[in-house]
């Protein structure tokens, strides 16, 4: 029986010592032993291990992280002053969970914060994030570009409003951001217009959900980019359709002979007044008839991505697609028993007429729709 205790004991012990934070203050992860140390102390105010590890941890850490401080500040990193800031913050956030608790504030009289100390080392790391971004921007290419929009980020988080920066973030934005046309879709028969618009509608929906304004790819209409001002985008996508088909309608009938072997029950006489319940094994018969018809269409959508400067072909890929539309029914005699869900479902359906050439197109379009989408998605990702 001791055998099976013991174990038990040791993982006990283990985490025990794991929420009291000691395992962490002997690896040094002072941040992670003080926290742990302190919520164990919020539940267990008495806990001897965890009490040991805020009153040894904490003045160590307080140490190591202005050690920390003083190396970053005297070192060459281009950000030391937003490292600087993560390092107080760090430390104002612990002190915080100990002036929180109660056992832990019993242990430490005076929690180290920086107050007066953050207004100046923001101001700095703001600065930092804000030159890094101009030096990056004055390079005028797409990528530096990138890198200076996300520079003028971090300083606005520092900072909201630092200097001009909501304009240098725009502006960063505007340089880094491929701009795509999307044209509107050519048909070859007018009276497939509507569809094909209906078409266009819901890719150009998708390419800007999945590429947001946020985003460094942004795409326009041929109004949109009127509207703006775009005189000079970067990519211009085409898309259109060739080939499309629609067969004559098709009708045909199959008769199917169906039979099942159906248990039955029946009553049998075995005594002036009493009667016995039996088992037999009879065949159901029936016969289906069951009409279809069908009507094929099919065609190719073309997709062209050209470089607006150069007028270079940058992607040409052509997507073929079919959508057949069936319409099956029938009659049925017989005994019901031999019926299956999938005859009974075609018994339940009536005769109705194709779909018009217009929703034919509609339908063939959403296979096209739901192979062209991983493609547009993965070129253009290539760009964000």
């Amino acid at each position: 029986m001791k055998h099976l205790i013991y174990p038990f004991i040791l993982i006990a012990l283990f985490l025990a010592a794991c929420s009291s934070g000691e395992k962490a203050l002997q690896k040094g992860n002072y941040n992670e032993a003080i926290l742990k140390a302190v919520n164990r102390l919020s539940s267990d105010p008495d806990n001897r291990k965890a009490i040991q590890v805020v009153k040894e941890g904490y003045p160590m850490a307080i140490q190591y992280y202005q050690e920390e401080i003083d190396q970053t500040l005297s070192g060459n990193d281009r950000f030391k002053w937003g490292h600087t800031l993560d390092i107080m913050l760090t430390v104002n956030r612990l002190s915080d969970e100990v002036r929180r608790v109660p056992a832990a504030r019993k242990l430490i009289a005076n929690p180290k914060t920086y107050t007066s100390e953050l207004t100046n080392v923001t101001t700095r790391a703001a600065e930092e994030r804000y030159n890094a971004g101009m030096e990056a921007l004055s390079q005028n290419t797409r990528e530096a570009a990138r890198n200076a929009y996300n520079q003028f980020v971090r300083a606005n988080n520092y900072i909201p409003g630092f200097r001009d920066v909501n304009e240098k973030i725009q502006q960063a934005k505007d340089l880094a951001t491929i701009k795509v046309i999307v044209e509107p879709i050519p048909v070859g028969a007018k009276k497939y217009e509507y569809s094909a618009g209906f078409f266009y509608d819901n890719v150009f929906a998708m390419l800007n959900q999945r590429f947001p304004n946020e985003s460094f790819v942004n795409f326009y209409t041929p109004d949109e980019a009127e509207q703006s001002g775009l005189k000079y985008p970067d990519m211009i996508l085409q898309l259109s359709f060739f080939d499309f088909y629609i067969d004559r309608p098709v009708h045909f009938e199959e008769e199917q002979k169906l039979s099942k072997q159906v248990e039955e029950k029946y009553q049998v006489k075995i005594g002036k007044d009493s009667v016995a319940t039996r088992t037999r094994t009879i065949e159901k018969r029936g016969t289906i008839k069951i009409a279809t018809d069908q009507v094929a269409s099919g065609g190719v959508i073309e997709i062209r991505i050209t470089d607006f400067q150069s007028d270079k072909l940058l992607l040409n890929q052509r997507i073929p697609g079919e959508y057949v539309w069936k319409n099956q029914y029938g009659i049925f005699v017989g005994d019901k028993e031999v019926l299956e869900n999938w005859h009974v479902r075609i018994l339940n359906n009536q005769a109705v007429a194709p779909p018009a050439p217009q929703d034919m197109f509609v339908l063939f379009t959403k296979p096209i729709f739901d192979q062209l989408s991983p493609i547009l998605y993965n070129y253009f990702q290539r760009y964000n």
